[in-house]
């Protein structure tokens, strides 16, 4: 059996703490280069148009034009598929799209010629939304769609025969953006025919990748180098794959270093957002109020271009039952392009989308059922050995009945749901049950990442971790020491571990997915315990470790079948709140959250996932209001698009309960991503159960709550 090391939980000092908090970290837009120009994108003011002419002004010397004639090889980004072009070739598909860069030494310089370069326009018919997407004339392929998907498990068409209750809702969420406290920031030498990238990324290799295609270099002509990053989210995933492939082009041009830092407002209105989305869900009930089927449509605006938006479709759609067993399911999904900022990687992936419309249609079909929302969720809750919806396993332990029974403890939800009830107050409380799979879907680890990490080990006996994943404020500089320093029993300051350079690491996948601790640190602590039986003192040593995948999982990514996820990480979360009757401003009196994440690396970092993760998943559901209007955001600037603080919610208090997982290192699962996915559904149900009417979307702010009551 597994034997669990309780000192690997105690915290420890951040090895990233003290110069951020001195101000001495060098962030890229820290860097000092000699004879470095800046650069500053044009950008599409039409939502999608053709390009008829470009004229610029007469150029002062040392500035140039970069655009897509600059390009040594392919105008495309790679990413998943190659629709998006690094800059826009005869048609433009968003407002933002890059067009060129004006790179020179003086940024006011910079600024004046590109206020007066025009560009010449033909206007053609935009797609604004999903439901333009199904009639219009298509941007993408011959039926609009970046990808069409199913999958069932059992018969759905014999439960529909059985079912002896069907309920059927629409449920919707908007876009959402980062505001990552670092804008994007990227900047590119060259020098003796090799370019070097340095830049605010969350995937080295991503951008290697994409630059090596577009130039048509060796692998051992690019480098890409990890600056300390200021935060990321997802939306740093693929998104500097374009900005690199920029001033890569930019730097080979004027044979100049070159930075290209995007200030708050372009970063806002330019850079991939949180997909929006709209779920159809079904549900057949029998007689002893069973779920026995789940029929559900999926649709996902993915903006201009697809990037990660069918990764992120497939993790919706995997969320489809949740933590609940259900025999029969099918689901289909679909993601439409349309004009507008094309939608990215961003914390969750798609299952906050998915476990929004799954919990609340749960709340809603026990309200029906005249059951509580608790009783109905007992009544259909997985255990250990029962089915996944795409007909995988529960290998591990589900936890789902300790979290329950922990959050009651603290938060007293069934107490308060009770009296708030009976006693009409306006004042409402919201449990929410979710999981997050760790890793990349399916065989997506054993077949594309193929992780490979290493340890050097020098004379003075310290060691030093090579891997390619980043810290980009959730921990990773200390939380990967201390594995391996407790797999070897070494101090962990003799662990070294710097920021990431592809001239130095292997490949070992990017920083998503929840990926880096429960993949990579066991890895690492694989690696480790290999070089602790070979240790020789003072001597040079290394020692390379490549991904195995774990035996008796099986998956066919053809139909959607068998074990999407190898492990889970499971949560609970309770709000409560109270609605202002007049102006339907809502008070969150308490949040509250418990979740499973194998065994914390180090509890303090963990407690800031979860205050992080929580906070940030409220703004999802709350006052994150984000719109488009004719292809443009209307909220555009910090001062539009507001995002919570702490003076907007009380404390969070938090457990986290252990259930350690044997492929994961000292018992670790993932964490980052889970910490999101149940908040924005909690505060939507305890809103929904003050005011003891359906909400079907989120955010959910007083605009859209006057619209309730009106219409009910």
């Amino acid at each position: 059996m597994f034997k669990i090391n309780k000192c690997i939980s105690t915290p420890i000092n951040r090895f990233d703490a003290k110069d951020k908090i001195k101000g001495e970290a060098k962030y890229v837009g820290d860097m000092d280069f000699e004879d470095l120009l800046y650069a500053k994108t044009l950008r599409s003011t039409m939502a999608r148009a053709k390009i008829l002419s470009i004229e610029y002004p007469s150029l002062p010397e040392g500035y140039f034009i970069v655009d897509k004639n600059d390009i040594p090889s392919k105008n495309k980004v790679k990413i998943v598929t190659y629709d998006m072009p690094f800059f826009a070739e005869d048609t433009v598909n968003y407002i933002g799209e890059p067009i060129a860069l004006i790179v020179g030494k003086d940024k006011k310089i910079i600024l004046d010629l590109l206020a007066k370069v025009k560009v010449n326009y033909e206007a053609l018919d935009p797609i604004f939304n999903i439901e333009e997407s199904t009639y219009k004339s298509p941007i993408y392929g011959t039926d609009n769609l970046f990808a069409d998907y199913n999958y069932k498990k059992g018969d759905i068409q014999q439960a529909y025969k059985e079912a002896y209750k069907v309920f059927t809702k629409e449920y919707e969420t908007g876009y959402q953006e980062h505001i990552y406290l670092e804008p994007q920031g990227i900047a590119a030498t060259y020098s003796n025919g090799k370019v070097s990238i340095y830049g605010s990324i969350q995937c080295p290799y991503y951008v290697k990748d994409a630059v090596v295609e577009a130039l048509g270099f060796e692998e051992n002509r690019v480098q890409i180098i990890q600056t300390t990053t200021g935060g990321a989210f997802g939306g740093k995933e693929e998104y500097p794959s374009l900005t690199g492939g920029h001033v890569a082009f930019a730097a080979i041009k004027a044979k100049k270093p070159v930075m290209l830092i995007f200030d708050r407002d372009e970063d806002i209105e330019c850079t991939t957002k949180r997909h929006p989305s709209k779920l159809k869900v079904t549900m057949l009930i029998d007689k002893n109020n069973k779920i026995i089927g789940i029929d559900n449509d999926i649709r996902l605006d993915g903006g201009a271009y697809c990037g990660l938006t069918n990764i992120v479709l497939q993790r919706a759609m995997f969320a489809a039952t949740g933590v609940y067993n259900v025999p029969n399911v099918r689901v289909r999904g679909r993601a439409f392009a349309t004009n507008t900022v094309p939608g990215g990687g961003f914390r969750g992936f798609g299952a906050p989308q998915g476990f929004f419309a799954l919990e609340m249609h749960m709340e809603y079909v026990a309200n029906e059922l005249k059951l509580t929302p608790l009783e109905f969720k007992k009544l259909n809750l997985v255990n250990t050995g029962d089915f996944t919806s795409t007909g995988g396993v529960y290998r591990g332990y589900v936890p789902t009945k300790d979290l329950i029974n922990k959050i009651e403890d603290m938060s007293q939800y069934s107490k308060k749901y009770d009296e708030y009830r009976s006693n009409n107050c306006l004042k409402g409380i919201g449990m929410s049950l979710f999981f997050h799979g760790g890793g990349f879907t399916g065989s997506g680890e054993r077949d594309h990442i193929k992780a490979v990490v290493k340890l050097r080990k020098y004379k003075d006996d310290s060691v030093e971790i090579l891997i390619s994943n980043v810290e980009m404020g959730q921990g990773t500089q200390t939380t990967l020491r201390k594995i391996v320093a407790m797999e070897i029993g070494i101090p962990v300051d003799k662990v070294i571990l710097s920021n990431p350079d592809t001239d130095r690491v292997p490949d070992s996948g990017p920083t998503v997915a929840s990926r880096t601790i429960m993949i990579v640190g066991k890895l690492l602590q694989q690696a480790a315990a290999r070089l602790k039986q070979c240790w020789l003192s003072g001597e040079d040593q290394q020692i390379t470790e490549n991904y195995k995948f774990p035996q008796g999982f099986y998956w066919d990514d053809s139909k959607f079948e068998g074990d999407a996820y190898n492990e889970y990480s499971w949560g609970a979360n309770v709000v409560e709140v109270e609605v202002n009757p007049l102006t339907y401003e809502i008070k969150v009196l308490g949040v509250y959250g418990v979740f499973d994440v194998g065994v914390a690396i180090d509890e303090k970092i963990i407690r800031g996932q979860i205050d992080g993760g929580m906070l940030q998943g409220l703004g999802f559901g709350s006052i994150e209001k984000m719109e488009i209007r004719k292809g443009r955001l209307v909220q555009r600037t910090n001062t539009d698009y507001v995002i919570p603080t702490a003076l907007d919610f009380p404390k969070i208090e938090s457990a986290i309960i252990t259930n350690p997982y044997d492929n994961g290192p000292f018992g670790a699962k993932s964490a980052g991503e889970l910490t999101f996915v149940g908040a924005p559904v909690a505060y939507a149900l305890a809103v929904r159960n003050a005011l003891g009417k359906n909400i079907t979307e989120i955010p959910v702010t007083p605009e859209y709550l006057m619209e309730v009551m009106n219409n009910e």
